[in-house]
């Protein structure tokens, strides 16, 4: 039986946006597999995700290394695959759809464009809208694209919670890649110093860096949570999101992932984007935005904190 692929390799906020539009794919493609073609930091992560059937890695290496794409191929041709659902909708994708999947029937946000429509004014609604008319252009089904479901990723994570905190804390994600530092705002120590005054220390505030975060956090004037020392992994950071009381974060992968397990929260937005676009705020899970996040004043983010938690 031939076998269903969906491409997806990441960032982190994007692969979580992804998972209810991949739980769709599976549930209409029920007696066939549905594997994943993702990049490597994430591919224990979503090995775990019941809504598929196994994980490929693409290592992304440049598009002028013909002995990996040859490689790549060959490996995918054992898979069998006969349809591509192209969620990342990036030109690589459409690199490979040309000359490393050539052979697949094709669903990317491309394919589906009405006439004379363009990609980039397609690219302009929300995230999680695209990928539901992409896959309704291909009749599937659409119960779960804008219901994500995270639960499968939530594990007892008291073992470490308890380090750190004997009840309710505030989660804090300061942090933001290398490449977007635009998206980052400047005054997080300020702020954790205000919630402490504030509160009384009621509420630990708990940071949770990455592997290249960690000396950044220890300035923070905040507790580190770390595993045996090191960083926790993405599984232990949805469960750690999921028993905050509040989140406070940059637009990133762990504002996405509070979003979508409906957490009490806010994020911050510059003008790189905007929340609507990235589909990301619900009736806990709130945003602000303003034009340069240097403008940004503590006092309006406490505010908003201090509205949802008194």
């Amino acid at each position: 039986m031939s076998n269903i692929l969906i491409i997806k390799h990441g960032s982190l906020g994007d692969l979580i946006q992804a998972n209810g539009a991949i739980k769709d794919i599976k549930e209409f493609y029920k007696n066939r597999k549905v594997f994943l073609l993702t990049s490597e930091p994430y591919s224990i992560f979503m090995s775990e995700c019941p809504y598929i059937d196994g994980v490929i890695i693409d290592k992304r290496l440049p598009r002028w290394n013909l002995f990996y794409l040859q490689n790549l191929k060959k490996l995918l041709a054992k898979y069998n695959l006969t349809k591509v659902f192209d969620l990342q909708n990036s030109n690589r994708t459409k690199f490979y759809k040309r000359f490393v999947l050539k052979n697949c029937e094709w669903s990317s946000s491309e394919s589906i464009l009405e006439v004379g429509q363009e990609k980039s004014d397609f690219d302009k609604a929300p995230v999680l809208d695209r990928m539901q008319i992409q896959l309704n252009k291909s009749n599937i089904p659409t119960q779960y694209t804008k219901k994500i479901d995270l639960s499968w990723a939530v594990d007892d994570l008291s073992r470490l919670t308890r380090q750190y905190a004997k009840n309710e804390y505030i989660l804090i994600f300061p942090f933001c890649s290398k490449k977007h530092q635009n998206k980052k705002w400047p005054f997080f120590k300020d702020l954790i110093s205000s919630i402490k005054q504030e509160y009384k220390n009621n509420y630990p505030i708990l940071i949770a860096p990455g592997p290249n975060e960690i000396s950044e956090a220890e300035d923070l004037n905040a507790k580190t949570v770390l595993d045996n020392g090191k960083p926790i992994n993405l599984k232990m950071l949805v469960s750690l999101i999921n028993k905050a009381k509040f989140i406070i974060a940059n637009d990133t992968g762990p504002a996405h992932i509070a979003s979508h397990l409906n957490k009490k929260g806010l994020v911050l937005f510059g003008s790189h984007t905007t929340a609507r676009k990235v589909s990301i705020e619900n009736s806990n899970f709130k945003s602000i935005s303003v034009k340069n996040l240097k403008d940004l004043e503590v006092e309006v983010v406490l505010k908003e904190l201090k509205a949802s938690l008194d």
